[in-house]
């Protein structure tokens, strides 16, 4: 049967460590943030040696195991737990990597309190046993589907979040465009700010915030292109924004673009490639996600070839 019991990180005493202090074997040894240390030690139990709870002044022997709890002890009540879709395309004790659906919304909203991808993870974590809070890594728009990272808890999101923008997690995305962009492969380097005029929209500004898109033309067909897109950056809207800047925006985006209900939903976009380093093991976790039947069916319409083969750097 699977241990669900909240997530503990374990270290045995080496020769060379023998005489270090607990909380320099938290931080150094294991990673733990000043915070994730704090939070350990409000908890009874939360920090101990050989099965014992100890302050973290206390100095270790050659030999002694460490442990320290890092995962969640409540469930998360502000999530309403609601069946729905859920695509994990990778699990551990860790993280969650999974494949959202179009038309998903992350978080609860006024408009989607309880068919969110928040919602059905809570579900998923009630009736599988385990307790945890739902801590997206990177996010995905409503519209856009594809992978998103979720973390188990407190100390691997920290970890996840600080490679976030680094080479270390890699997302690589692919979008059907109206038109084709000016070049066969390319860098879109133009800030993003919010528009003045719109509380949802944001435009290319001088005074924005800095933003970069890698592209590559994958194919073209009728009157448009299949593209594949690397962010250097995370910001809002950032892909549909740069693509539309380029003149080619994504087709069914009705924020840069135009609406094309008879073509696709939604902006043409999928989180394709997820590459990350594992906040625990440090191992490189790498997983695709198919593209959507929506998508598949534009691709046929508009004469576009996947062309997915490898994850090459654009």
């Amino acid at each position: 049967m699977e241990d669900h019991s909240p997530r503990r990180l374990t270290l045995t005493v080496s020769p060379a460590q023998e005489g270090s202090t607990v909380d320099t074997l938290l931080r150094r040894t294991l990673g733990l943030s000043g915070t994730s240390v704090k939070r350990a030690k409000r908890v009874p139990g939360g920090i101990q040696l050989d099965g014992v709870s100890v302050f973290v002044t206390v100095r270790a022997r050659s030999g002694q195991q460490l442990s320290v709890l890092v995962g969640d002890t409540e469930a998360d009540e502000t999530l309403v737990p609601t069946p729905g879709p859920l695509d994990i395309r990778y699990e551990d004790a860790d993280i969650l990597l999974l494949n959202k659906a179009p038309g998903v919304a992350v978080h609860p909203s006024p408009d989607h309190f309880d068919h969110t991808l928040g919602n059905f993870v809570a579900y998923y974590y009630k009736t599988s046993g385990q307790i945890a809070r739902f801590r997206p890594v990177n996010r995905l728009d409503r519209g856009t589907s594809g992978l998103m990272c979720v973390a188990k808890h407190a100390h691997a999101h920290e970890l996840l979040k600080e490679q976030l923008h680094t080479p270390a997690f890699r997302r690589v995305y692919l979008a059907v465009c109206e038109g084709c962009p000016p070049s066969d492969r390319g860098l879109v380097d133009a800030p993003i700010g919010r528009a003045e005029d719109s509380l949802l929209r944001r435009e290319v500004r001088p005074d924005g915030a800095p933003a970069r898109t890698r592209y590559e033309v994958l194919s073209r067909g009728a009157g448009r292109s299949l593209v594949r897109l690397e962010l250097e950056t995370g910001r809002t809207h950032q892909i549909r924004l740069h693509m539309a800047h380029l003149g080619c925006p994504l087709t069914g985006d009705f924020l840069y673009g135009r609406e094309e209900p008879h073509l696709i939903p939604r902006p043409a976009l999928h989180s394709w490639l997820l590459s990350l380093r594992h906040p625990i093991t440090g191992d490189v976790l790498e997983r695709t996600a198919p593209l959507p039947p929506d998508l598949l069916r534009l691709l046929e319409i508009s004469s576009l070839s996947p062309s997915l083969e490898g994850p090459e750097r654009v």
